[in-house]
């Protein structure tokens, strides 16, 4: 068993040794390799000045970077135009004195931004999600060329005002394009709900209905309340609880939104309500994440625990 055993290992470092043999073959080759390269080197740079050595060196070193930015930061396809990068980076670099080759140049600049950046960007602020809607470049180029020509067809102060309103209208018919069917249905419901029986309205079109009557103090809009509550849209979606928190939170009755503020205003301290707000008192146009849609009508069911003290301690019956 012992002469096995031998035999075994003594395979073993044969193997082993064969490839460090065979490492240091092929270090020698490289270093034979790099020294060539180094011979091939020096002999082309002997061609060049110190200071042009020096020039082309760092030409090399920028290459690389260069190279990420183009692909990167302006998207340029050095595999299909490298070339025509190539005549412009020789054709920029001639550029040296300030010239109608520079006003050329910003031209182009400032003709892409206007194509790639300000008008997505002015399409995406006016028209949101609307992808059938867009802006002319043309025609905005067409305003920067009179304004710098001064033939504008209005002053740049009646632009302004007139492009801030000309935005807005957009803006809201295409909000209401998108998402008019929720402004709808929540009047729609609002509209049914005010028949209905124990339905009562407040200020600015809130609605509520007593679940539990309260007796307590009733808060004013700088009062710090502690309250309960489930909030869901008009087709029954639930968005946000503190019932399933397992945990009511603590606010000031002037810092939610508006038609929060009429509730709890009118609520007496151990009162629960249904309350029932207008989009216009809840988040308006432009809705509140991807739950609570522009124009949405939202449903609340708020339970008024106390009044809460400046020091956050609860007071007796909710009475300060």
């Amino acid at each position: 068993m012992k002469k096995i055993r031998l035999a075994v290992l003594a395979t073993a470092l044969l193997c082993l040794a064969a490839p460090a043999q065979a490492q240091k073959g092929n270090n020698k080759k490289r270093a034979a390799a790099t020294q060539t390269q180094k011979a091939t080197v020096q002999k082309s740079m002997e061609t060049f000045s110190s200071t042009d050595s020096l020039a082309y060196a760092m030409g090399l070193v920028q290459a690389g970077g260069l190279e990420e930015y183009l692909k990167n930061q302006r998207n340029v396809n050095l595999d299909q135009f490298l070339s025509e990068f190539l005549k412009g980076l020789d054709a920029g670099a001639a550029m040296k004195e300030k010239s109608k080759e520079d006003a050329y140049e910003a031209g182009i600049q400032i003709g892409m931004q206007v194509a790639r950046s300000m008008v997505p960007q002015l399409e995406k602020d006016v028209f949101g999600d609307d992808k059938t809607q867009s802006l002319s470049v043309s025609k905005m180029l067409q305003g920067m060329k009179d304004g710098l020509n001064k033939s504008g067809m209005m002053t740049t102060e009646a632009a302004s005002a007139f492009g801030e309103q000309k935005m807005m209208s957009l803006k809201q018919a295409s909000i209401l394009k998108l998402y008019g069917a929720n402004k709808e249905a929540g009047e729609k419901f609002l509209r049914e709900n005010a028949t209905r029986e124990g339905v009562q309205t407040l200020d600015g079109g809130v609605q509520y209905k007593v679940l539990t009557a309260g007796n307590g103090a009733v808060p004013t809009s700088n009062d710090r309340v502690r309250v309960h509550y489930e909030g869901r849209t008009v087709d029954g979606t639930v968005f946000d609880s503190s019932y399933k928190r397992g945990e009511p939170t603590t606010f000031r009755a002037d810092q939610v939104i508006k038609g929060w503020t009429t509730a709890l205003t009118h609520m007496p301290v151990g009162s629960t309500w249904e309350v029932y707000i207008p989009y216009e008192q809840a988040y308006g146009e432009r809705g509140a994440g991807e739950d609570i849609k522009p124009f949405s009508m939202l449903i609340f069911k708020i339970e008024l625990i106390e009044i809460v003290k400046d020091d956050n301690t609860p007071a007796k019956d909710g009475k300060k």
